[in-house]
């Protein structure tokens, strides 16, 4: 399959994330809506968590069968449990390190210079990131630990493309794009909860949206192109890895918010049909012959 061909299937699967996006725009959500939303998006994390692991440690495991039936050393198993080991290690530390670093910036007072400067006492204005609610930044870090998950899939659709197995690139493109339809939700629940000073929902804008689309979708795309270049398991396990720390750190942050809420029926009900949503998906595409 040539080179347009397969970037146009990375661009189908990818682009799937922008459907859950308006969700996020959701008009004065109830407080026990804004409970649902975010249990799901937690039981579509989960799912994702469950598929990425499943994926990096498929390697590992035939390495280790390879052991077993006398066909091969420890060499191999050892070297991708240690990529494995290493990219869950700073996909999850990495997140817990980043939202300290982001905690000082945002409470760290001004230093006084000159004329008018600030007190000590006062806090220094924040710019960027740092000046966005919790809601937001957690948007953000679903969107990323969403992408690094969908580069790897684009590794996949490439590197099948580029060995002519056209059939398993369209099917992992179909399923890819409906496991990313469901991504996109996952990532604007928190957004849902996203209140300001008057308790008033603060409805993110369309810009914000598809940037956080672009974060999550378009290293579909990405690692499709990287992907038809050239064949690499370990970097496929390296960033399914990262990918699963990442979304352990947000999973831990959303069951926190929800936990405030102290509304555990709903959180149960949330994460029940966001997992059936996940595995559903998966079992349409198994079906289908993938």
């Amino acid at each position: 399959m040539g080179l347009g061909t397969t970037l146009l299937l990375g661009l189908l699967a990818g682009v799937t994330i922008l459907i859950g996006l308006p969700i996020g725009r959701l008009r004065a959500a109830s407080p026990s809506l804004r409970v649902f939303l975010n249990a799901t998006a937690v039981g579509v994390l989960l799912f994702l968590v469950w598929d990425v692991l499943s994926a990096a440690w498929e390697p590992i495991d035939e390495a280790l069968a390879s052991v077993h039936e006398g066909e091969g050393g420890l060499g191999a198993a050892i070297g991708y449990g240690l990529i494995a080991v290493a990219g869950l290690a700073v996909g999850l530390l990495s997140l817990v390190w980043y939202e300290r670093w982001m905690a000082r910036q945002v409470g760290r007072p001004a230093r006084p210079f000159g004329p008018g400067a600030m007190t000590v006492g006062e806090t220094a204005r924040v710019r960027g990131i740092a000046s966005w609610s919790d809601a937001r930044r957690l948007a953000l870090m679903i969107a990323v630990g969403i992408g690094l998950h969908n580069f790897a899939e684009g590794l996949a659709i490439g590197q099948s493309a580029a060995s002519g197995e056209i059939a398993l690139a369209v099917m992992l493109v179909i399923g890819f794009g409906l496991h990313n339809a469901t991504e996109g939700f996952g990532i604007v629940a928190p957004l849902a909860a996203d209140l300001d000073e008057t308790g008033a929902t603060r409805r993110p804008s369309w810009g914000f949206l598809l940037g956080l689309g672009a974060i999550g979708g378009a290293p579909t795309f990405v690692g499709t192109l990287v992907g038809h270049g050239f064949t690499s398991e370990p970097v496929s396990v390296a960033f399914l890895a990262l990918a699963a720390g990442s979304l352990i750190y947000v999973i831990t942050q959303l069951i926190g918010v929800a936990a405030k809420a102290r509304r555990s029926d709903l959180l149960a009900y949330g994460i029940l049909i966001g997992l059936i949503a996940g595995f559903l998906t998966d079992a349409i595409v198994t079906a289908a012959g993938v």
